[in-house]
């Protein structure tokens, strides 16, 4: 058996990357040029130049997003998928194709439209399909991230500091959060649970360790 050079789990088939991260890696090669014009309306900066009503500003912003200008630009998405196409026919022996002009989002289908022919290829043979794999992988959570960014998780309301003692007679002292939907206080550290019913109690524990830290 050998292991997948990308999720790193045992395979029955020999080779570099199991079924699963080759399904998932023609999808993100496959989505590239989507991304590439999903990041075309966060090219133009946010509007507004910070100054206040009729003031000059103290500088001229630059029209587009740099970030994203490099990401759109010859050494960004397409860059990184022509590199890689390069460095796959080189070793393959193959002739690498030179792109016939057209602009970058036609380089960047020519390069994922070659990447993909030679998947079946770099998952078997090639030593650096995990390596290859692994840029494709962060290349679209890169760009994923500016277009959909996850949403923040709501951590909930801080309460305090958990007063539990352990056998050893040590205080737990972990920051505790009532988690949004839930009724008790759970502390994430020790696991100690406070039901509404030791609230009261819970606050009088917090204010004497209070106390009792400001007097050490």
């Amino acid at each position: 058996m050998t292991q997948c050079q990308l999720c790193e789990q045992q395979m029955d088939d020999d080779g570099y990357l199991c079924r699963g991260c080759v399904k998932a890696t023609r999808v993100r090669l496959e989505c590239l040029p989507d991304l590439y014009a999903g990041l075309l309306p966060f090219l133009a900066p946010p509007g507004g130049n910070g100054g206040g009503r009729g003031s000059k500003p103290v500088y001229a912003p630059l029209p587009v997003v740099e970030d994203i200008l490099d990401l759109r630009g010859p050494g960004g998405l397409v860059g990184t998928a022509e590199q890689w196409l390069t460095v796959i026919c080189r070793d393959r022996g193959h002739t690498v194709a030179t792109p016939d002009g057209g602009g970058i989002e036609a380089r960047l289908r020519a390069a994922v439209s070659g990447l993909l022919a030679n998947m079946p290829w770099v998952a078997v043979s090639w030593p650096d399909a995990g390596e290859f794999a692994a840029d494709i992988r962060e290349l679209s959570r890169s760009v994923t991230s500016i277009i959909a960014p996850a949403p923040a998780v709501d951590r909930g309301r801080r309460i305090g500091h958990c007063p539990a003692i352990d056998p050893s007679g040590t205080l737990c002292g972990a920051v505790l959060r009532l988690l949004p939907g839930e009724k008790a206080v759970r502390c994430e550290w020790c696991d100690t649970r406070y039901p509404p019913y030791v609230w009261g109690q819970l606050k009088a524990w917090m204010t004497e360790d209070e106390k009792a830290r400001h007097a050490a």
